[in-house]
């Protein structure tokens, strides 16, 4: 019979083809509270943006920020962004747009300060994404590696 695996489809536990059925390995594990931490402090940005807009503005090195609605949208994104991490390494077992987010985030951040002269939390910001991804990246391979 199929595998048991928690998702019902046609009252059979199966899932689709590609999705891992087994329990993550030890490396795999460690792979997964990574992810896991980095999801949390993406939620936890995202709360800030959209729930105390004012306060990260100053405390990020702006005067002001108008109209609000925009960094309470970066917010939702932000949850949206930290879901699909947690999702895709738990159905799949793989961290790529997690890399492509903070990849991007880099990109976006060091071009705002070059060009535009952005307070310090942005050069700061792109630092801590590009360090998240190189270890991500490092850790995922180290994880789907032959013992």
């Amino acid at each position: 019979g199929p595998e048991r695996t928690g998702a019902v489809v046609g009252g059979f536990d199966e899932r689709p083809p590609g999705v891992v059925s087994t329990p993550p390995s030890s490396r795999a594990r460690v792979e997964g509270w990574l992810v896991t931490l980095i999801a949390l402090h993406s939620y936890g940005v995202g709360a800030a943006l959209l729930f105390v807009p004012e306060f990260g503005a100053r405390l990020g090195g702006w005067d002001d920020v108008t109209p609000l609605f925009f960094m309470r949208q970066a917010g939702v994104f932000h949850f949206l962004v930290a879901t699909v991490y947690v999702v895709e390494w738990r159905r799949f077992r793989t961290v790529s747009f997690m890399l492509l987010a903070k990849c991007t985030a880099v990109l976006f951040l060091g071009t705002l300060w070059l060009v535009d002269g952005e307070p310090w939390v942005v050069p700061v910001s792109g630092l801590a994404d590009g360090l998240m991804a190189i270890v991500v990246a490092a850790t995922h391979r180290w994880a789907a590696a032959p013992r």
